[in-house]
């Protein structure tokens, strides 16, 4: 499954303008239900590419799906674990590891994927981009 959301008045200059931390807002992407526990999901959410994963607790994560090492959009078809207590998502190329909290990355020093806040709405997961 992959999922997008996209205003469809916006212009290339608001999009870009939107990614831009200051102006980071709250988007709704899908409902939990749809998000299988310990399995990736991509989304688009006005011009920026996410990974989405849920755990089996119900908490939902998102971090950049552009993997920095293999230098593709590939980290929501990563390998789900945890390291130290730590949830972690793992690159499905090269296998880094990175934590799904922080988006620093665990096996290879400089690395980081950004990470994005996320929060469940009466069923509906939405995430600040």
């Amino acid at each position: 499954m992959s999922i997008t959301i996209a205003a469809p008045a916006e212009t290339a200059a608001q999009v870009a303008t939107e990614s831009d931390a200051t102006t980071r807002q709250w988007r709704p992407v899908c409902r939990l239900a749809d998000l299988e526990p310990m399995w990736g999901e991509a989304a688009l959410i006005g011009g920026t590419q996410i990974a989405l994963v849920r755990l089996y607790e119900d908490a939902v994560h998102a971090v950049s799906q552009w993997d920095p090492f293999a230098r593709a959009n590939v980290m929501s078809r990563g390998i789900v674990g945890s390291k130290a207590g730590r949830p972690t998502i793992a690159s499905p190329i090269h296998k880094q590891s990175y934590d799904l909290q922080t988006g620093k990355c665990l096996s290879e020093e400089g690395l980081q994927l950004d990470s994005y806040a996320v929060r469940v709405v009466e069923g509906t997961v939405e995430v600040h981009v």
